[in-house]
């Protein structure tokens, strides 16, 4: 009797014990659960131009410099220190003899002369090829009108220093060094699986991607997971704390939310806008509202009639309620904008602001030839399908309908969908968001120069390019912001994009994440990151 008194307890004892849940596994052994949104495009540093593949990309490679989450600026990556000339001219970087590349290559400098020979080459077609323009014949070898890449401004004198002649003086290139357009590739990888500028080949698939970052890629089960593991050859593995990463490509933000919940995530990408107040409510230890450098907008296609015709696009902006649409699909946490560059971006502040002007609207539609809307075609909207777009879509079909009198259509699509079909222009209408490069007007204003890789509006303008070009060589920083305000001036003012929100990151965060820090530019370096119960 007693023997089975024991047995029982044991059963009920065994019964009661909480199962342990993947967040706490992940605890335990060190490995990041993260929700990433997006199924990647590629793992391609010269292919890519998603944040959510950016996220991946910075724990498989390491550049130049790294970027401070916290302040954006540029810290010491595979480059130990950099000078600049006296004429801000040349910048040479002095690499760390103790890089390495996964399969134990050292990293030298001639990675990252053939990295960029890559990306610029014209074959490649690299949509973020501009990112590397400021260096000398850059823009010019990558359009194809000279062919000798000893031309272009790169130089390695040894194996660990590279040497960069700039066209123009760019105070700021230390932290474009650290985008990720800028990192190194691995040739033989690279040449092992087709041409050096084939993009789309086998060399990014699991077991054959080599890259220098703190993390290597062991497993990608498309729209399930990304895996990454330590990379022990890393020079600075010995104080990476994390194990292993886990992307989960989970494109519906309910959906993640659950996830957390049942302990499925350390950290989500997102988190619906209704659950904000349920979570500042009930659990804010788990809930982060960061500040991100970031724009959502309308992203009109203007070689595609009506929308060629500024009085169209301009009173279709002029019908937008931003405020409206910050209350009702973001419950507040993205705020209506009126700038195209986010407030404070290095220190820039508009001084042109779009409005609301329903009146003004209804006169520049009625100019254009289309009285209360008649004669217009209907127009389709395109949306990423994620839980707050499609919203924004609604509103503005409602608005355009109630004050234009404009038919709408709304066309959800997945984020590789999205991104293509805008890419490729045959979009009338996209909403398209964008999260700076590194914290410098000129990285929003850049995507409406002309012959920019992520111009998908079709809008050129000689006198913004002009602007721009004027901007970038001006050393006077004052002198040349006045610069980027007329500049934003003539796109606010054309509708050659029209602001909706600034954004923010909100998510849910588990507490045991160590080292998370807010980062406006939305990327965090992993090898800080460590999980602790």
């Amino acid at each position: 009797m007693t023997c089975l008194l024991v047995l029982a307890a044991l059963l009920v004892s065994g019964g009661c014990t909480k199962r342990e849940t993947p967040a706490d596994a992940g605890i335990r052994t060190q490995t990041l659960l993260i929700g990433n949104l997006a199924e990647p495009r590629d793992l391609d540093p010269h292919v890519v131009t998603a944040a959510t593949d950016m996220n991946i990309l910075i724990g498989l490679f390491e550049g130049l410099t790294v970027l401070d989450e916290k302040t954006s600026q540029a810290l010491p990556g595979v480059a130990i220190s950099w000078d600049p000339s006296a004429d801000g001219l040349v910048w040479t970087f002095h690499l760390r003899p103790d890089a390495r590349w996964s399969n134990g290559d050292p990293v030298t400098s001639h990675d990252f002369a053939y990295a960029f020979r890559r990306i610029l080459s014209p074959a490649m077609a690299a949509e973020y090829s501009y990112m590397l323009w400021p260096i000398k014949n850059a823009e010019a070898y990558n359009a194809g009108k000279i062919t000798d890449f000893a031309s272009v401004g790169i130089a390695t004198p040894d194996d660990f220093t590279l040497q960069v002649t700039l066209e123009r003086p760019t105070p700021y290139l230390p932290a474009l060094a650290g985008h990720t357009t800028w990192l190194p590739v691995h040739r033989g990888t690279i040449e092992k699986h087709g041409r050096m500028d084939q993009p789309g080949t086998s060399w990014t698939r699991p077991g054959n991607l080599v890259g220098n970052g703190p993390f290597q890629l062991s497993e990608w089960t498309p729209n399930a997971r990304i895996v990454l593991d330590k990379n022990p050859h890393y020079w600075d593995a010995a104080t990476t704390r994390l194990q292993h990463i886990i992307f989960f490509p989970t494109e519906n933000p309910d959906v993640e939310e659950r996830n957390f919940r049942a302990g499925q995530l350390h950290i989500t990408f997102d988190l619906p806008s209704s659950k904000i107040p349920v979570y500042q409510r009930e659990s804010p230890r788990q809930l982060r509202l960061d500040a991100l450098l970031n724009i959502w907008y309308l992203n009109f296609n203007t070689t595609k009639p009506p929308l060629d015709n500024p009085l169209v696009r301009q009173a279709l902006a002029l019908a937008v309620d931003r405020e409206a649409i910050s209350r009702s699909v973001y419950n507040g946490a993205f705020r209506a904008a009126q700038s195209f560059v986010p407030p404070d971006c290095g220190g820039y502040v508009s001084t042109t602001h779009t409005r609301t002007d329903v009146a003004e609207a209804r006169r520049l539609l009625a100019e254009a030839g289309y009285p209360g809307g008649r004669g217009l075609p209907v127009l389709s909207v395109q949306a990423l399908n994620n839980d707050k777009l499609p919203k924004v879509a609604e509103a503005l079909q409602g608005m355009w309908k109630k004050e234009l009198g404009v038919n709408v259509t709304i066309e959800p699509s997945e984020q590789k969908i999205w991104i293509q079909t805008q890419t490729a222009m045959n979009h009338t209408i996209g909403l398209m968001g964008w999260v700076a490069d590194f914290a410098d007007p000129v990285t929003f204003l850049q995507l409406r120069e002309t012959g920019n890789g992520n111009n998908w509006s079709g809008w050129s303008n000689p006198a913004y390019d002009r602007l721009l070009q004027t901007a970038a060589n001006t050393a006077d920083a004052q002198a040349r912001f006045a610069l980027f305000q007329q500049a934003e001036t003539l796109l606010l003012n054309e509708a050659a994009a029209s602001p909706l929100v600034y954004g923010a990151r909100t998510y849910l965060i588990n507490p045991a994440v160590k080292n998370w820090d807010s980062a406006p530019l939305g990327l965090h370096q992993y090898k800080k990151v460590y999980l602790e119960p």
